[in-house]
């Protein structure tokens, strides 16, 4: 296998084998277990798919963007700063039209609906406690953990998308990942521009003070 590809694997499979069930997110210093430091796939090599890498991205994108597209969802109706609201409803049109077309490549991969990652709790998933977080929120303490979240959720998700169209063999899930990466890229832009109140091309780091009236 080339340098490349494998590298974007163990990229993939350290995302996908960094889950905790039992709630606590791990952070960048935490060191990696060393089961994840060689590529065994999380997912049977022999599934429908042909590659378990293809597999592995389907069935972490979907859950990532279901938990998104719910706490979107509740900035309609809970946001506090002005210029939320619209951001979300068009992030929560675009996350909705790419979970609908992430269901139909699962479908056609022969994939089970199953949410093999219920439960489990890792960087850019917005996770049940992070929902009923936001359901009791209110006010700038909404809207805080409304950016950051979704931040962390764009982030993530560009991350393992690139490894995936580096690592994965099916040419419709390598593809799609593409797209996916590259819309994380301006949506991260957008967010970064609406908390600095900065034109649309802000560079990272994402930078959101707590108390800015977005």
């Amino acid at each position: 296998m080339p340098a490349r590809r494998t590298a974007a694997l163990l990229l993939l499979l350290t995302a996908l084998t960094s889950c905790s069930p039992d709630g606590e997110r791990p952070t960048e210093s935490r060191p990696v277990p060393s089961r994840t430091a060689a590529p065994s796939p999380s997912v049977d090599p022999a599934s429908p798919s042909g590659d378990p890498t293809d597999s592995a991205w389907v069935q972490l994108m979907i859950p990532m963007d279901e938990g998104a597209v719910t706490l979107l969802d509740l900035a309609g109706k809970k946001a506090s700063g002005p210029r939320l609201p619209p951001w979300a409803a068009r992030l929560r049109t675009a996350q909705a039209a790419e979970l609908a077309e992430l269901r139909g490549l699962r479908d056609r991969m022969g994939l089970p609906e199953t949410d093999v990652h219920k439960g489990h709790d890792m960087p850019g998933m917005v996770t049940a406690q992070d929902l009923q977080d936001a359901r009791t929120a209110e006010g700038s303490a909404f809207d805080r953990l409304l950016v950051t979240q979704i931040h962390d959720h764009l982030r993530q998700s560009q991350q393992v998308s690139r490894s995936e169209s580096t690592a994965g063999t099916r040419a419709e899930a390598t593809a799609r990942a593409r797209t996916l990466a590259t819309a994380r890229g301006k949506q991260l832009a957008t967010l970064t521009a609406l908390c600095a109140a900065q034109a649309a091309d802000v560079p990272e780091p994402f930078a959101c003070p707590a108390d800015h009236p977005v």
